[in-house]
């Protein structure tokens, strides 16, 4: 059974059990000790002021540690009156370089365009010259790259302008690998010869090969004394080796 201290709860001082652990743990954090959320609750909005917004007007509560010269009730409010004090910090309105296409653009960075597709469009690739880099690169490798091969750019952009990545592939004149939906090895139930339910193509060939050499066995064994579960079991003279 576990060691309790009696402590006083700083809000109400009602006498209540605290387990040694969270005693010892308030104390090293200098917390004090609460007989319930309620408690805390009411204690430290005790502690804090009400504030007006001076931006919005709105009447907010702040720890008397937290208040400032300036106090606003949200950063939104802060940023708004922040921009008309220093309107060289605020957003100006440009034109998008690649479409036309207004848009507000911060100080900070240096944007020029008013999306990622025409960032894309603009200042990377044409579908030329994406096709020819799918192509040099299957030549480099001599076979059909994958996806992940290219850069974050390439690959987005040939997804924009075909599609999709294969689609793309077989524009360039190339056979497109496999998809995840096409893989052979993808999570399906299937029935092997034996009548075992097995969850991959990959267990059906295992299971028939088991069945094939006339290897005695059992599927999905629960292994002794517990709840997990071993894909197979096989038996041999009356002893299971798990697999």
């Amino acid at each position: 059974m576990g060691i309790f201290i009696k402590v006083n709860c700083k809000n109400c001082n009602k006498i209540f059990l605290k387990d040694k652990g969270h005693y010892n743990e308030n104390l090293k954090l200098e917390h004090n000790f609460y007989c319930s959320k309620k408690c805390e609750s009411k204690y430290k909005t005790r502690k804090r002021e009400v504030l007006k917004c001076e931006n919005c007007d709105k009447e907010f509560r702040r720890a008397v540690n937290a208040i400032s010269p300036h106090n606003y009730c949200s950063s939104s409010c802060a940023a708004i009156i922040n921009n008309k004090n220093r309107p060289e910090r605020g957003a100006k309105t440009i034109k998008c370089e690649n479409c036309g296409k207004k848009f507000k653009k911060w100080a900070v960075g240096n944007k020029k365009y008013c999306s990622k597709s025409c960032l894309i469009n603009a200042k990377f690739y044409t579908t030329e010259e994406l096709l020819e880099t799918i192509k040099n690169t299957a030549k480099k490798l001599k076979r059909t790259p994958a996806r992940r091969e290219f850069a974050r750019g390439i690959d987005k952009a040939c997804v924009r302008f075909f599609g999709s990545w294969n689609k793309a592939v077989s524009v360039a004149g190339l056979v497109p690998n496999r998809s995840h939906d096409d893989r052979m090895y993808k999570r399906v139930s299937a029935k092997a010869i034996d009548g075992h339910l097995c969850d991959s193509i990959s267990e059906v060939l295992i299971d028939n090969w088991l069945y094939k050499n006339k290897v005695l066995h059992e599927k999905d064994v629960h292994y002794p004394e517990t709840n997990h579960k071993a894909d197979w079991a096989i038996v041999s003279k009356g002893n299971k080796t798990f697999i």
